[in-house]
């Protein structure tokens, strides 16, 4: 679901959801030629599908994940000279240094994918311990790539950043307290961000995507939150395919996209229109 990428009624009441959604990709070859793209959370999911087609697009890649399998496993049959898969945590300063020095001195995107459900408590019941892991992955470590990024790119006054966002960015009805107020906090960070460089020759946008087939499982440990959420589930679209993510985020990335900043583009369906 939204920026979580798996909706909670995916997981433990999924028999009313139709089908994954399919989807046709169409590769733009040399999209992202002489291009050098940061994707984090690639070892899976959307991260993965966002990672493999800039390559086929073209592109260098810098992969991250906390998973090094994963990111053996995602990066399987792309060239290799086209990959570099980095094993890092986003949340910690020397890991964050170490991703944009595997980048060198020219960074022409950062795809903020990586993110963490919460487990649907509201404010009343939920832990610190919750509050400070869905913050400290979803927006400290968006915010830190973004901040260890932008340097190079003003000093080229050149550069992209996409953040993941979710639909739980666009409604109060679509995750816990915790999710909600950091995906939030994504598309504050991404509109002030795209104010502030406008001048500068570097966009900012996001996505929010809804319900996507991934491996991030969301799970109810609130009976209000069930409550409550659980109902507009059986309203919620269809899940897609992560590769269905992986094309705006790699439109917004590309020059395609040259005259679009401060965008949130809602990637989940149809249910923002709901």
């Amino acid at each position: 679901m939204s920026g979580m990428r798996r909706s909670p009624a995916m997981t433990d009441s999924s028999s009313h959801l139709p089908q994954i959604t399919p989807f046709a990709e169409r590769i733009s070859p040399g999209r992202f030629a002489d291009r050098t793209v940061i994707v984090t959370g690639a070892g899976s999911g959307i991260g993965a599908a966002t990672a493999s087609r800039i390559v086929r697009e073209g592109g260098r890649v810098i992969a991250v994940d906390v998973s090094e399998s994963r990111l053996a496993e995602s990066s399987r049959g792309l060239p290799s000279e086209q990959v570099v898969s980095l094993p890092a945590d986003i949340t910690d300063a020397e890991a964050v240094r170490r991703i944009v020095a595997a980048a060198g001195d020219r960074i022409d995107g950062l795809a903020n994918v990586a993110g963490i459900m919460d487990d649907m408590t509201p404010v009343h019941e939920l832990t610190d311990e919750v509050w400070r892991r869905v913050l400290s992955v979803n927006l400290d470590g968006t915010m830190r790539l973004m901040r260890a990024v932008l340097p190079i790119m003003l000093a080229r006054r050149s550069g992209s950043i996409v953040n993941v966002a979710s639909e739980a960015a666009l409604r109060g009805s679509a995750a816990g307290a915790a999710y909600t107020a950091s995906k939030h906090a994504v598309v504050g960070l991404t509109q002030n961000s795209a104010h502030m460089y406008a001048a500068s020759g570097v966009r900012v946008n996001a996505v929010a995507p809804g319900p996507v087939a991934t491996n991030i499982e969301a799970k109810f440990a609130s009976a209000l939150g069930a409550e409550r959420i659980g109902g507009f589930m059986q309203q919620i679209p269809a899940p897609t395919v992560p590769a269905a993510l992986a094309a705006p985020i790699s439109f917004l990335l590309s020059d395609d996209a040259a005259n679009i900043t401060g965008a949130i583009l809602p990637a989940d369906g149809g249910w923002s229109a709901q």
